[in-house]
């Protein structure tokens, strides 16, 4: 006879809720509480804010992107929809997010983040501008109550998020690489976005941390799609990928979803045991405004940032081997260990993402042809045969100090050096470069030329008629941050 089983009989173990990780706390509490004070992060935020919307308008010049772009379903009609720049598409959020963060990354021209974790923090654009139109056009479409509405988000509000952003996603990525262990950095403008989105739908810091840990739970990109044999073009369209999911969780969060307290820190099942061979993150400083004051511009060349000074030396040298190509006997290109490490890239290049991530390509075309566009990764240039005959000739060799200043806070140089060697001997001068013109020790430099790179991009997509009020609303800080943004967005309305 089998006797009684009571519950005193069966291992107990406590399933006590505990608090939050105090990563996302931090993250919450600086998104909800912190006054960003600074005036040059806002006046930055502005030039990445120009820059983002420049790249996106010369994207959309591009079949393979837009092929990509619209309603999941065609024809759906949202009432109080997202605009999408440079289009006449009017998209929920989620979708417009995906739209609009695609176009801004598809060129790999917008802004840059290298630290132990590299990424472009204006992606988070995609996020921060879908929504924001989202939530001022369901405020302006709501009568006037007799307690007043809520006024539409003003730039000065989209501005802030940006910085905010920027910097969730470049303080996470200076001491840790995800890289290493196999996952995309789009990892963290998906944690990124998710913060502020949530917080710009009105999220308190307990929907905050709810959203956020959603956020790190979900299964991550692998950088597969970043790396020969497999680079392709998923990495254009990753960054609108983590956008749109941003947007999704911060909706589901608002509707009261739960989150998951020890989404990093759980034994076994958090993301630190299952995604970062158990170690937890590293911090270098608090967050406040450090990444937008000092993140990093593609000015010259829409390339990975790791060969822009390369290409800049190859530049320099047009002029001195333009006419004797068939006498060079050897390319030697000196460069830091993550160079070598991302894009040192030899045999055949199937597409134009495989081009846009060896160097040896980056500084083969402006060798010969005194100029790198969006351009001249398509088919119809790289199949012209001096391009690989000039590849197959180039030595890449890491320079130790290169790589030391690569990860030194107070330089952070991306330092390349180009010298060519010919068949009689002789040899140009070792072309160096420390810092790429985008960099902030090149900003004042640098702006003038960033500027002049987003007219021209605007011209790509816009008339001059339509494009010179955006231009006057750039240049006058105070008339762009007192703009209602759903205004704002309308401005690039093309139908």
């Amino acid at each position: 006879m089998l006797r009684p089983y009571t519950i005193t009989n069966m291992p107990h173990t406590p399933n006590l809720r505990p608090a939050p990780d105090k990563e996302l706390v931090h993250i919450a509490e600086y998104v909800t509480n912190y006054q960003v004070t600074s005036d040059l992060a806002y006046e930055t935020a502005r030039y990445c804010l120009m820059d983002a919307l420049g790249c996106a308008m010369l994207a959309l010049n591009f079949d393979e992107c837009t092929k990509l772009l619209g309603p999941i379903v065609p024809g759906t009609v949202v009432p109080n929809g997202s605009r999408v720049p440079g289009t006449d598409f009017i998209l929920d959020p989620v979708t417009a997010a995906f739209n609009l963060g695609s176009m801004i990354r598809w060129l790999d021209y917008n802004d840059t983040w290298l630290a132990a974790e590299w990424g472009h923090p204006s992606d988070n654009l995609g996020a921060i501008l879908s929504v924001a139109d989202f939530i001022c056009r369901g405020r302006v479409s709501r009568p006037i109550n007799v307690g007043g509405e809520t006024p539409p988000l003003r730039m000065r509000d989209i501005l802030t998020a940006a910085i905010k952003a920027h910097e969730i996603q470049g303080i996470l990525a200076l001491e840790n690489s995800f890289n290493r262990v196999g996952l995309d950095h789009v990892l963290l403008v998906k944690v990124a976005s998710t913060a502020v989105v949530t917080h710009m739908l009105g999220g308190d810091k307990e929907k905050i941390i709810n959203a956020l840990s959603n956020a790190w739970i979900d299964g991550q990109s692998l950088r597969t799609y970043r790396h020969a044999p497999d680079t392709g073009s998923r990495k254009s369209w990753a960054a609108g990928d983590a956008t749109s999911r941003a947007v999704q969780l911060a909706l589901m969060a608002m509707k009261g979803e739960m989150g998951y307290p020890t989404a990093l820190t759980a034994p076994t099942w958090g993301f630190y045991d299952v995604s970062f061979k158990g170690q937890p993150f590293k911090f270098q400083r608090p967050y406040e405004s450090y990444v937008m004051e000092n993140v990093l511009f593609k000015i010259s060349f829409p390339a990975e940032f790791h060969a822009q000074t390369a290409a800049e030396c190859a530049l320099i040298l047009h002029p001195q081997v333009k006419d004797r190509l068939d006498e060079i006997e050897r390319v030697v290109i000196t460069t830091h260990e993550s160079a070598i490490r991302i894009i040192d890239k030899k045999g055949a290049l199937h597409n134009p993402a495989d081009r846009d991530h060896c160097i040896q390509y980056m500084t083969a075309v402006p060798l010969i042809f005194g100029r790198l566009t969006a351009d001249d990764y398509e088919d119809n240039v790289a199949s012209d045969p001096r391009i690989d005959s000039l590849r197959t000739k180039m030595q890449v060799i890491e320079n130790k100090n290169y790589s030391a200043d690569y990860l030194d806070p107070e330089k952070r140089s991306i330092a390349n050096a180009v010298q060519i060697f010919f068949n009689d001997g002789t040899s140009t001068e070792n072309i160096a470069i420390e810092y790429p013109l985008g960099h902030r020790r090149r900003r004042a430099e640098g702006i003038p030329l960033l500027i002049e790179k987003f007219k021209t991009n605007l011209a790509t997509r816009l008339p001059e008629e339509r494009a010179a009020p955006i231009l006057d609303l750039f240049s006058n800080p105070q008339k762009l941050e007192d703009t209602p943004a759903h205004e704002f967005m309308n401005l690039f309305v093309v139908k």
